[in-house]
């Protein structure tokens, strides 16, 4: 199949374009680099792909719609896998046009494109924060637009656009919402990251709200979750892809206690945007997909813990 992945340097691209070349797939990936993070990391990640080839990989402004749309036409993809975002509830909140720009002009670009260069699916990277704060288990039909940061409105917004294009041109358009996604190369804005960084240099952590609850869902799952709706979904449809298993905050710090027993924390009120909980139902997953999360929390934790002492300048 002939791939085209948007956002293919990030956490979850680099990890997604890697399966997708060891199952012989012709892809094509498309990044812009933003400074959101550290570019260095981003290389870093492209690298960790390993048989990308040069001619493979493209560094396009999704927000410039006639180069978004000759590159689409040049490629001819069977299939595009939309990841490309700027993601982060804090600075999408500091920042709240450039959500606008980046997660809804350029996701109707990308959408515009598939149409015109006969696209036959379109996977997009939604957000569980779409359900703004609401009570678990979360299924996909509870999604009502009452969100509570830009991030959310701009992922919501996005979703619906797709649905628009989708009656446009015919092509399916796939909606996964994905929950709190961590494993090596987590992003170095999410919690998990965040607190490793600091454990490492023996810091402080602050925890933000200690009754928040998240669906952390290991990389790994993620990936298989994808490559199901790619390949085995074959209508359009929206689905949460998480681990269905709820892990509160002080969870997480007991867990990496026993990495660092030394940890020192001091609680803070929650931040504005940040939801108390998410939670997944993901029996839609399961009954459509055949999706099942395969990586206990202490499994996907280990893991990421090895990873960041091996890999400690890029968090």
């Amino acid at each position: 199949m002939k791939i085209i992945i948007t956002g293919g340097a990030g956490f979850i691209g680099s990890h997604l374009t890697r399966k997708l070349l060891e199952e012989n797939h012709e892809v094509y990936v498309i990044d812009c680099l933003h400074p959101y993070y550290s570019l260095e990391r981003k290389k870093k990640q492209l690298q960790t792909i390993g048989f990308l080839r040069s001619d493979q990989f493209t560094s396009l402004d999704l927000l410039n719609r006639e180069e978004t749309i000759s590159f689409f036409q040049s490629i001819s993809p069977d299939a595009v896998i939309h990841l490309a975002a700027l993601p982060g509830v804090a600075y999408s909140i500091e920042k709240p046009l450039e959500y606008v720009d980046y997660d809804i002009k350029a996701t109707i670009n990308v959408l515009e494109a598939c149409g015109r260069s006969n696209a036959g699916q379109l996977i997009f990277a939604s957000s569980s924060s779409v359900y703004g704060n609401q009570e678990g288990p979360l299924k996909e039909e509870m999604a009502t637009g009452e969100v509570i940061s830009p991030y959310a409105a701009s992922k919501y917004s996005a979703e619906s656009f797709c649905h628009v294009y989708r009656q446009l041109y015919g092509f399916d358009t796939k909606i996964l919402r994905f929950f709190t996604v961590y494993g090596p190369w987590v992003r170095p804005d999410m919690a998990i990251g965040i607190f490793l960084k600091k454990l490492l240099k023996k810091q402080s952590i602050t925890l933000f709200g200690e009754d928040r609850v998240r669906d952390f869902t290991y990389i790994d799952d993620i990936i298989d979750g994808i490559y199901l709706a790619l390949t085995k979904l074959n209508f359009s449809e929206v689905i949460n892809l998480g681990s269905g298993n709820p892990i509160s905050m002080l969870s997480l710090l007991n867990e990496l206690k026993w990495y660092f027993p030394e940890i020192d924390m001091r609680k803070e009120h929650s931040r504005a945007g940040d939801v108390v909980q998410t939670w997944a139902d993901i029996s839609k997953a399961e009954k459509l997909l055949g999706y099942r999360p395969k990586v206990s929390f202490r499994m996907g934790l280990s893991e990421t813990v090895k990873w960041a002492n091996e890999h400690e300048a890029f968090l």
